[in-house]
């Protein structure tokens, strides 16, 4: 499968695959060595699984970049994929044009989180129960309508989605994701969506629409 991975990425004229590892401590090993600008991570691997892998990677590497691929389309795998520092998930059974264009996408710096993905992901948190501590201070860093972009960014909206909500253009919100990105020390927008629950700001705003 790994053959047929770098073959596929190899046919693209920008794109070098520059190593190859068979297990989670050979990729942390390589990728220190080789510093490479993505890494295509299994989740179930010998030795040291993709999500611990990734997650050492994530820690030792600034401006690395992980994308995990599974043959697992399950929850529990997404969460702590995200939770790890994964920028994007994608299924081995994806077509090939799909993991080029990850690929290219978290690369640039954003993150690669089908709909669907997204989705779930909010499920899962709006099934929790409410924390009753106040929403993170980290939030005190972030201007009001940075906020409101962060607000529904956790709602899973685009950012053409997010600028018809806000009327705004969609440069704006680019610029307005990208600010709190920075301010908050956060890697793409799926970390964002992950942070604006368990920060306690889309949870504080269900709990105020439920009172």
């Amino acid at each position: 499968m790994r053959a047929g991975f770098r073959k596929l990425l190899e046919s693209e004229p920008d794109i070098r695959v520059v190593g190859e590892a068979a297990d989670g401590v050979e990729a942390v090993e390589r990728t220190r060595s080789l510093n490479p600008d993505v890494v295509l991570m299994d989740i179930r691997m010998p030795t040291l699984d993709g999500i611990e892998a990734t997650r050492l990677i994530v820690a030792a590497a600034k401006t690395t970049r992980v994308v995990m691929l599974t043959t697992f389309d399950m929850d529990e795998y997404v969460f702590e994929a995200l939770r790890a520092g994964a920028s994007g998930f994608l299924l081995k059974a994806s077509p090939p044009e799909s993991l080029i264009e990850a690929v290219h996408i978290v690369a640039e710096g954003d993150a690669v989180l089908a709909p669907s993905i997204t989705r779930r992901l909010i499920q899962e948190f709006a099934r929790r129960p409410t924390p009753d501590s106040p929403p993170s201070g980290e939030l005190t860093k972030l201007t009001p309508r940075e906020l409101d972009v962060l607000r529904l960014l956790g709602r899973g909206l685009s950012n053409s989605e997010i600028a018809a909500e806000l009327f705004v253009g969609e440069a704006t919100v680019k610029t307005h994701v990208g600010n709190a990105l920075m301010k908050l020390g956060l890697r793409d927008r799926a970390q964002a969506i992950v942070f604006a629950y368990e920060s306690g700001l889309v949870q504080s705003e269900r709990r105020d629409s439920e009172s």
